[in-house]
């Protein structure tokens, strides 16, 4: 026969075995940028599909608040605060922090149709080349990305620093078109009273231009589960799913009318020789839309 101080010993253990296995069962939470835009909420919506990717090992939880600059939230996954953030590359970029290199836009970000000015339409009309387009003036950020890939494709781009700059020197003459991404010129094309714009109709340029998740150099492990979540979630077709089914890029893509238009390839050589532009899987075919 047991002595009592055996059985209830015996109890006890049992149940602190049974507390020690749900512990190590539950998942880890996993911190990411606020939502506060279109962006956003469809990158928690990967997020959550590849975390279902990775056998329940993580559990999202972004933050709540407004909006933080890049370089506070590039702060915040070195000190731990956040463990994930998403943006489009950059040279500088992925040596602070650690690229997941899988397009989570699928270059979606690299599609870019013209704002131009009322009733401007017949002179992009007569564009037929890439060298009819470079004697066209186009307005670009200063510090932007998109400003050195189309200046080292010889286009003719004219800059400032403000972004609201650039919609009144376009509507006043200064150049000639605004090139912004797919999703952007619905919005903005009444930007502000007075100002005479509209979307230009038949002409884009594509180039490649990533959107990755991030992860601090330290966060080894949950890149490598990140990675591998996204790339089951390209094999089951589940990533083409949620992208091609978010409201915001399913409106663009149907406003754009891109079967329909006069697209120009550019070359990005500020690219990194690790990008993965040998998977077309990854990538948004605007030939097959």
């Amino acid at each position: 026969m047991f002595s009592k101080s055996v059985i209830i010993n015996t109890i006890l253990m049992f149940f602190l075995w049974c507390a020690a296995a749900v512990q190590a069962q539950a998942p880890t939470k996993i911190s990411s940028m606020p939502i506060v835009s279109d962006l956003d909420r469809y990158a928690v919506e990967l997020l959550k599909l590849v975390f279902e990717h990775t056998d329940g090992k993580y559990r999202l939880e972004p933050q709540t608040g407004e909006q933080r600059t890049q370089g506070r939230v590039i702060e915040d996954i070195k000190n731990g605060v956040t463990q994930i953030m998403w943006a489009a590359t950059d040279p500088t970029l992925e040596t602070e922090l650690t690229p997941i290199r899988i397009p989570i836009l699928k270059g979606f970000l690299g599609h870019r149709i013209f704002l131009i000015r009322k009733g401007d339409q017949a002179k992009f009309d007569r564009v037929r080349t890439l060298e009819d387009l470079k004697q066209l003036k186009l307005g670009q950020g200063t510090t932007w990305a998109d400003t050195k890939i189309m200046k080292a494709n010889g286009l003719n781009i004219v800059t400032t620093q403000k972004f609201a700059g650039l919609m009144y020197m376009l509507d006043g003459g200064r150049f000639d078109a605004f090139p912004r991404g797919v999703q952007e010129p619905w919005s903005e094309v009444n930007f502000a009273p007075g100002l005479e714009l509209e979307v230009e109709k038949r002409i884009m340029l594509v180039y490649k231009m990533p959107m990755y998740f991030f992860t601090s150099k330290a966060n080894t492990t949950i890149a490598k589960d990140i990675e591998l979540g996204l790339n089951r979630a390209i094999a089951d077709g589940s990533f083409d799913k949620v992208f091609f089914n978010d409201p915001a890029i399913r409106a663009a893509l149907e406003k754009a009318d891109i079967k329909n238009r006069l697209i120009f390839h550019l070359d990005n050589p500020t690219l990194s020789k690790e990008t993965p532009i040998d998977r077309p899987e990854l990538w948004l075919d605007v030939e097959k839309l």
